[in-house]
């Protein structure tokens, strides 16, 4: 178990407060999806309750270490304005002087935001010169931004090291709600796994072979796995060197008395264009096509697995769901797994926003708000920013 804010005094202290405000912006630098923001006031609020004096710093796309105002952090400044009643700084930096000047007038129950950190390349490159300019302006480090938990970046690993440090709500929220489905779930489990690549989730398979009854795969990987059992794909997407790979998993999927389920028809194209014309297909796959999505028999096997279960994992598209003829077996799964009663985890940009367009998500046990992080954790991974957090 890993220190909580709970677990700490912060009263009158200056807390540095690692969030995920990467935020995506209009070109008029309106923010255009506030989820991350409103997934962190918790932890902001309860700060500021303790009268802690609340340091916040963040990044926002790629800047790749250079100043841009396309990439300031100027537009979340304001947001919070509202959000908490006017206690909210901004300042143009997020190391040096001038931010030290602002710090030292801060006063308990009051916010500074500092400018984005990846207008530094040391951020990335966790320089331990600029870890220890962030860590100067802090009594306590707090981690609550577990989208970068997966990154060894100096916000998130070399301040950690240099303070007394804890995680926040979201960080808490967000480890416990994935470990538990994973590593201690209400049998059936089962997993829905998709996205394009084998490659991206080796780790993720073979370790979900270990703890889950039933694996569902679709989206392109799946047709990696159809082409190692000799079904013809055609132009399907294969990553030809995961191949044998996928043969190693099918085996030890079948030792470990686990059920793969892969795709037995498909909806198909001659070409990858949103304007595609859709033409449905079981066994083989013709030349001159390519799977896009899953077929109409595939997602009633799908549905009825999913219906079997009391513990569910979702990560990845099951089709090109970007494309409209080639969305409905990603849709409707979403919409599965948005009525599902038992304890369900979706993880995954793709997945999570997919599931937000279906209906409100709140009834879901947890919907992770990170991407790269979400895949590590589900696949038993180490993250940095988690394993450097003190433990109680």
């Amino acid at each position: 178990m890993k220190k909580t804010i709970k677990d700490i005094d912060v009263a009158g202290k200056r807390v540095l407060l690692r969030v995920d405000f990467n935020v995506p912006l209009d070109e008029n630098g309106i923010i255009t999806d506030d989820t991350r923001i409103k997934l962190e006031l918790p932890t902001i609020k309860y700060l500021l309750q303790q009268g802690a004096k609340v340091i916040v710093c963040s990044h926002l796309g790629r800047p790749n270490g250079e100043r841009n105002s396309k990439y300031s952090l100027m537009p979340v400044a304001k947001y919070l304005v509202n959000e908490l009643l006017g206690r909210v700084f901004f300042v143009s930096d997020c190391i040096g002087d001038e931010v030290e000047a602002k710090v030292n007038l801060l006063k308990p129950g009051e916010v500074l935001l500092l400018e984005n950190l990846r207008f530094y390349k040391e951020e990335e490159n966790n320089d331990p010169i600029f870890a220890q300019k962030l860590a100067k302006l802090a009594d306590v480090y707090v981690d609550d931004a577990f989208g970068t938990s997966h990154r060894k970046h100096a916000s998130v690993f070399g301040v950690a090291k240099l303070l007394p440090n804890a995680v926040g709500f979201l960080m808490g929220k967000e480890i416990n709600g994935i470990k538990s489905v994973i590593e201690n779930p209400e049998r059936p489990l089962v997993a829905i796994l998709g996205g394009a690549k084998v490659s991206d989730k080796i780790t993720l398979l073979n370790h979900l072979v270990d703890k889950c009854n039933t694996l569902l795969i679709g989206g392109g990987m799946a047709y990696t796995f159809l082409k190692a059992k000799g079904v013809e794909v055609a132009n399907s997407l294969v990553d030809d060197s995961k191949i044998e790979v996928a043969k190693q998993i099918l085996e030890k999927a079948e030792q470990n008395n686990v059920k793969i389920v892969l795709p037995v028809d498909y909806l198909c194209a001659t070409e990858f264009s949103p304007n595609a014309r859709a033409k449905k297909f079981s066994g083989n796959i013709p030349a001159g096509y390519q799977g896009l999505d899953i077929g109409p028999k595939t997602i009633k096997i799908f549905k009825k697995e999913i219906a079997s279960a009391n513990s569910l994992i979702w990560n990845g598209p099951l089709g090109v769901f970007e494309f409209k003829n080639f969305c409905k077996g990603t849709m409707v799964i979403a919409k599965c797994v948005l009525k599902f009663k038992g304890k369900a985890v979706v993880g995954g940009g793709d997945s999570v926003s997919a599931i937000h367009k279906v209906g409100n998500t709140n009834k879901i046990y947890h919907v992770s708000s990170g991407g790269g992080a979400s895949l590590k954790l589900m696949a038993g991974e180490v993250l940095p920013g988690v394993d450097v957090i003190e433990d109680l």
